[in-house]
């Protein structure tokens, strides 16, 4: 069962909606991908990368929200974390990557997409093109996979983090993010069983979610 927090961080005004057939053609897509209904391959995988190089260079202006809310009340209340290194799931141009610095020794950013990751040079010490769906780390060896504004490879997440670790699953615009997903169908995803502790902050929502012993 999870565990719904009350709002801490008040919504400011002047969220910004994205377009609402685009996002909805992305949410599904998202769902369909975390639920093993539809299938991440090459073609895909070099369709995003191929993207996200074109946005990089005006991401920080005209694609970021410029608020780290949901990171930060899941950072403060989303319960205790095991030491050991941080694995930063489409770490993009590294905005979010001091903030979780300051919580974990160590921060690894892996983003798809090469020129996302050259934009985060002086923010990310340690970043690593990869695709997440088949990350180049050891069975087990992650205290924390940040996902902000990411799609869920649920397989590959649970492979990677600790017996103890902690998935934190952010959504910077909430339920009208374009790969919004709900913490229970994160949990629901996740192979075996797992608990989640959620709440809404500024714009976006954040869930912690744990392996349930």
């Amino acid at each position: 069962m999870n565990a719904i927090l009350p709002r801490k961080w008040p919504s400011p005004d002047g969220k910004p909606i994205p377009p609402t057939e685009t996002a909805e053609v992305f949410r599904a897509f998202a769902r369909d991908l975390a639920a093993g209904r539809r299938p991440w391959d090459t073609e895909t995988a070099h369709f995003v990368a191929d993207l996200f190089d074109q946005l990089a260079a005006e991401w920080d202006t005209t694609r970021a929200t410029g608020r780290d809310d949901p990171l930060r009340d899941a950072l403060d209340r989303g319960g205790s974390f095991p030491q050991g290194p941080c694995l930063e799931a489409g770490s993009g141009t590294g905005l979010f990557t001091p903030l979780l610095a300051s919580l974990f020794p160590q921060v690894i950013s892996v983003d798809l997409s090469e020129q996302m990751l050259r934009q985060a040079a002086g923010r990310s010490p340690l970043r690593v093109r990869a695709d997440v769906g088949a990350l180049p780390v050891a069975d087990a060896r992650i205290a924390v996979v940040a996902a902000i504004d990411m799609l869920l490879f649920p397989a590959e997440i649970a492979r990677v983090l600790a017996p103890d670790g902690v998935l934190l699953w952010i959504n910077q615009l909430g339920e009208d993010g374009p790969l919004h997903l709900p913490a229970a169908d994160v949990a629901a995803a996740l192979p075996g069983r797992w608990q989640a502790v959620e709440a809404h902050a500024g714009w976006g929502s954040w869930a912690a979610l744990r392996r349930a012993h």
